[in-house]
């Protein structure tokens, strides 16, 4: 199928209560450009995230799978972009070490509680210093409606942002659901080369979110292919804040479980990323963005400007 590319509506980008986001422009690559970008999570959230099945995974996939491990409950992603760390080997997991410590040090938490993710050419040295320079102007322009700056800050050669976000009633309570991703070549299932984050602020059980990522990713970034390559970079992370007026969602079969998924599955449609030429979608197709159907029994509250749920391929 074609590729059409769709520049993200800031308005349907929603902050989503207990996450900020702060941007930089730290020099990681070239000056003046947004690449270092934090995501500031409050205590009590639920984090899970998925991540490339390439056994050369460079080091910040090495560490986010530990630090995850662990259970020491996530409070802070470290973004960067510029620089993927991969193929560095003992030295390249060191200084993603060193860049967890940093912001930890800052944060007042341990390093096990930070997620280190990084983007861009490989096989070359990670310029730790600059990311730990950078850290105080990310900390301070850390805010819950930077989604549109952070999808900036993420991008490597993708030709536009990808942002997309929806609200939608669940347990009789309005949820917000925002997400961003990068990724325009070595795009292969499964995932590809690509960050993904999605955070919504609904209450559900740390049991179940990885059964959420994992679904997630299975009905939508695992069905893209437009070169036959996987990366070693690939994540793809999904955090509920736990601050929504509903009762916890403990199983997808559940109809707030149901609603949530389908919500989220709207915002995460198996579309592929913007490249030059053609890519394609394995299984079904999806339909363009603009006529994609609302799954069944999804509630959109009467307020929200059409298109939402669907994501904005730019």
């Amino acid at each position: 199928m074609s590729v059409n590319l769709y520049a993200p509506n800031p308005a349907e980008l929603y902050p989503v209560a207990g996450l900020r986001i702060g941007v930089t422009e730290a020099g990681i690559r070239k000056a003046n450009r947004k690449d270092l970008t934090v995501v500031l999570i409050d205590s009590g959230a639920c984090v899970s995230g998925v991540f490339t099945q390439n056994r050369f995974c460079a080091a910040p996939v090495q560490l986010c799978r530990e630090h995850l491990a662990t259970g020491a409950g996530v409070r802070a992603m470290l973004i960067n972009t510029g620089n993927a760390n991969a193929g560095t080997g003992a030295d390249g997991r060191a200084r993603a070490e060193q860049s967890c410590t940093a912001l930890a040090a800052k944060l007042g938490i341990v390093s096990e509680q930070i997620l280190p993710f990084s983007t861009g050419v490989i096989m070359e040295t990670l310029p730790v210093e600059r990311i730990e320079a950078g850290l105080d102007a990310a900390i301070a322009d850390a805010r819950e409606n930077n989604w549109l700056k952070a999808a900036e800050g993420i991008m490597t050669t993708d030709t536009v942002a990808k942002a997309f976000g929806v609200q939608v009633i669940i347990g009789g309570a309005l949820v917000s659901i925002t997400g961003i991703s990068k990724g325009a070549g070595m795009i292969r299932p499964n995932m590809a080369t690509m960050l993904g984050f999605m955070a919504t602020d609904a209450c559900v059980s740390q049991a179940l979110m990885h059964q959420l990522a994992t679904e997630l990713a299975e009905g939508s970034f695992n069905r893209v292919t437009v070169d036959g390559d996987t990366s070693t970079n690939d994540s793809f992370v999904v955090i509920a804040t736990n601050k929504a007026a509903h009762a916890p969602i403990d199983s997808l079969d559940s109809p707030d479980g149901q609603a949530l998924k389908a919500a989220m599955m709207g915002v995460a449609p198996p579309t592929p990323p913007p490249l030059p030429g053609r890519a394609e979608i394995l299984g079904n197709p999806s339909k363009p963005p603009q006529s994609r159907e609302q799954p069944a029994g999804l509630q959109i509250p009467p307020s929200a400007p059409p298109g939402l749920g669907q994501i904005k391929e730019a």
